[in-house]
């Protein structure tokens, strides 16, 4: 080959080189073009869920570097969200450690959707819900205190995007739409005292021990010595009625302070309990017991049976799935 052509062949090479690098930088998109092609879909997550919008797109902005990080472009993944007992689709790349699993999404409404209930259905992030949705300081100081990222300057550059974007416009609800958000988390979790009236099946035992509802189910908490035997005399039931109100197949010791149900649990959780995310040790009896409902239930609604062992990270439907 002459020196000639070989010189046309470099030059040809990296004149591709070149084009491929330019076309590749003109793909890339701007921090304003994200937060125009998303920021419809932030908005209508927080009337959904609660979650600020700002914070939702100034979250999608860091973690997903405006759409052009692999994750977003190869997974849909917007927000970094690793596996934790995922069932779908899988991704792996380096991050705090070596190939590890992150979720991938079919599209990037997925994503957003999953953020939101990454949020909304965590222990961890319940009081956050609490908090003025247009503060979007104290949401972003929240959830670095949570844990959601390791960067101690993290609600500092969710702020700064927040403010440098002027995003926090999105979060201005009007009044319909704000009265329509759903109840916090803690409040739709919230045990109510219960004063049965006279004549009620469960009066005369309301004068003895206080008588609380959760999901409008009515439960006692047990004291000291209290068996189920004992308490269907209580509560003018049969013990195998009471044992089904609680899910259970057999007499079992009680400990003081256990939550009992006098009355039959519910087909479906509180509205605003849609869904949990499990965390280390929970069983599905125990969330059955928690939210007052029918362990048969979270059972046909997940796919699982009451022996199945709940990996961290999955997501529990309390409720009939719904498509939102």
């Amino acid at each position: 080959m002459s020196k000639t052509l070989q010189h046309i062949l470099v030059a040809v090479v990296l004149a591709c080189i070149a084009a491929f690098a330019l076309a590749s930088d003109e793909k890339k998109m701007s921090r304003q073009e994200y937060i125009a092609r998303y920021a419809e879909v932030a908005v209508r997550e927080m009337k959904a869920t609660g979650i600020p919008a700002s914070i939702t797109l100034a979250q999608a902005c860091l973690e997903s570097a405006n759409g052009n990080s692999t994750l977003a472009r190869k997974a849909n993944n917007h927000f970094g969200i690793k596996c934790h007992g995922w069932k779908g689709k899988t991704i792996r790349r380096d991050d705090d450690e070596k190939n590890e699993c992150f979720r991938s999404y079919s599209n990037a409404d997925e994503s957003f959707r999953d953020h939101s209930d990454f949020l909304r259905y965590r222990d961890r992030y319940a009081p956050l819900f609490e908090l003025d949705p247009t503060d979007y300081k104290a949401w972003a100081y929240g959830l670095q205190s949570a844990g959601y990222a390791t960067s101690r300057t993290y609600a500092a550059s969710l702020i700064r995007i927040i403010e440098e974007e002027g995003l926090a416009r999105y979060d201005q609800l009007n009044v319909e739409a704000r009265e329509a958000l759903p109840p916090t988390p803690l409040k739709a979790e919230a045990s109510a005292a219960f004063k049965p009236l006279p004549g009620h099946k469960l009066y005369t035992a309301s004068l003895s021990r206080e008588i609380r509802t959760t999901n409008g189910v009515a439960w006692i908490s047990a004291r000291n010595g209290d068996t189920y035997e004992g308490l269907a005399r209580e509560y003018n039931l049969f013990k195998r009625e009471l044992l089904g109100f609680n899910d259970l197949k057999r007499d079992e010791p009680i400990h003081e302070g256990q939550l009992v149900y006098v009355e039959a649990k519910k087909r479906e959780s509180a509205r605003g309990l849609e869904k949990h995310v499990v965390e280390e040790g929970e069983t599905l009896y125990g969330l059955s017991q928690r939210y007052a409902v029918k362990l048969k239930s979270l059972c046909k609604y997940n796919g699982l049976t009451p022996a199945s062992r709940l990996q961290p990270g999955t997501i529990i439907n309390l409720r009939r799935p719904a498509k939102r």
